[in-house]
């Protein structure tokens, strides 16, 4: 049993999808096989991965994620087969929880029932509106895959399943926050993850479709303005949550944000487990599950390593950066900048961490002294309100020569006097 909870992120048809998605870093994958790999979990993988899984659970909840490639190309055969097995080896008293990570696009009635049924959770990859989801998110053919994405949702939501939604942030996307935001409310999504896109290019940099620092920082700014002014309580947007967990002395759930990585290791559809989705490579494969129990993986000198190498690399930048508790130099794949100083590289979305947090952070510790005095936290969209119009009254009634209420430090004639008149 393992002394720490642990999620594998399984993949029982490795890197096949039906999608084209041009910022996949997943699809290339399939290299690492020989010709004529079929891509498909047998049925003794599949039990030694749920047996495996259940007997290194510290419980009682056990987790298990279904990802891919796209995980619906298994057939829900698999799926049932996997429920069977997992109704077997579950201690009583145990409680199971199955996650599906899909693109919706192959999400028939069929499929939503069996979901329904099974009351597996979902998440849906949409990157907003058709124009800007379709700009990257494609298939094979090169057609747009909005329209089929949206056709799931409303299936999924028709059987009962109120998916979360994992939207990209990359190039084509990310210069729109309010479009992309605004989509989302119209849509009545009710959580919500934005996951930066930072794709390499094989020479050392990264590609066209990855979003830059800046262009993520002011993403970030510009919907959480939006977000903590009105919208707490009707979405919940897991980049603004999680930040908010730390703020207020606990843990962040996500990885990324963790001090050390190293507790979602990825399973190939062969039962060969890596550190990590983004690091299934030759050196960093840990064994096999159906040799080696996840018990023994998920301890492994070799995982353990690859988790605290997380923050041992830290150059001394990160070290002195005092937005390090809540991005703790960010996912090691995105490091890829070397720090002036000397020692591990940075982040490559540095700049974007540092602009989104040191701007969200007053909210923040609001938020957290509200809770702490027995109140909503989001009480806090009162406050602002009430705010916005002490400023409006201010400004009504400044004189030219007066100190801009704005608290700029100017005169009001060459601060906000004249961005009203325009």
């Amino acid at each position: 049993m393992s002394a720490a909870p642990f999620v594998v992120m399984a993949k029982p048809v490795g890197p096949l999808c039906n999608l084209r998605c041009s910022y996949c870093y997943y699809l290339d994958k399939k290299e690492m096989y020989g010709r004529g790999e079929r891509f498909a979990m047998r049925d003794d993988v599949l039990e030694a991965y749920v047996r495996s899984t259940i007997a290194a659970s510290p419980g009682p909840v056990v987790h298990f994620v279904w990802h891919g490639g796209e995980p619906t190309l298994a057939g829900i055969g698999l799926y049932r087969r996997a429920l069977e097995l997992q109704r077997r080896h579950l201690p009583d008293g145990w409680t199971l929880v199955n996650n599906l990570q899909t693109n919706g696009t192959l999400l028939d009635d069929a499929w939503c029932a069996f979901l329904a049924e099974n009351r597996f959770a979902v998440g849906i990859s949409i990157d907003g509106p058709a124009r800007l989801h379709d700009a990257c998110r494609v298939d094979r053919r090169g057609r747009p895959s909005h329209e089929r994405v949206m056709l799931g949702l409303r299936r999924l939501r028709a059987h009962g399943i109120e998916p979360d939604v994992l939207c990209t942030l990359n190039a084509h996307n990310a210069a729109h926050p309010a479009e992309v935001y605004r989509f989302f409310l119209e849509e009545r999504v009710t959580w919500l993850q934005f996951l930066p896109v930072v794709a390499r290019d094989g020479a050392g940099g990264v590609s066209p479709q990855s979003v830059a620092p800046e262009q993520m920082g002011e993403f970030l700014c510009s919907v959480f303005d939006e977000w903590v002014r009105y919208d707490i309580g009707r979405i919940a947007v897991q980049g603004f949550l999680e930040p908010l967990l730390v703020a207020g002395g606990r843990s962040a759930n996500l990885c990324v944000m963790a001090e050390t990585c190293g507790r979602v290791p990825a399973l190939e559809h062969d039962g060969s487990v890596f550190a990590c989705d983004h690091f299934v490579e030759p050196e960093h494969f840990l064994g096999n599950v159906s040799s080696d129990g996840l018990d023994t993986i998920v301890g492994s000198p070799a995982l353990v390593a690859f988790a605290s190498a997380k923050r041992d690399a830290l150059p001394g930048r990160c070290r002195d950066c005092p937005v390090l508790f809540l991005c703790n130099g960010g996912c090691p794949k995105d490091r890829l900048a070397a720090a002036p100083e000397g020692g591990g590289a940075l982040s490559y979305l540095c700049a974007g961490y540092r602009r989104f947090y040191g701007h969200a952070l007053p909210y923040l510790e609001r938020m957290v002294a509200l809770a702490r005095a027995g109140r909503e936290p989001g009480a806090i969209m009162v406050e602002l309100e009430v705010a916005e119009r002490e400023a409006r009254a201010a400004l009504r009634t400044a004189r030219r020569n007066d100190p801009c209420p704005c608290g700029s430090g100017t005169k009001y004639k060459h601060c906000c006097m004249g961005a009203l008149r325009r």
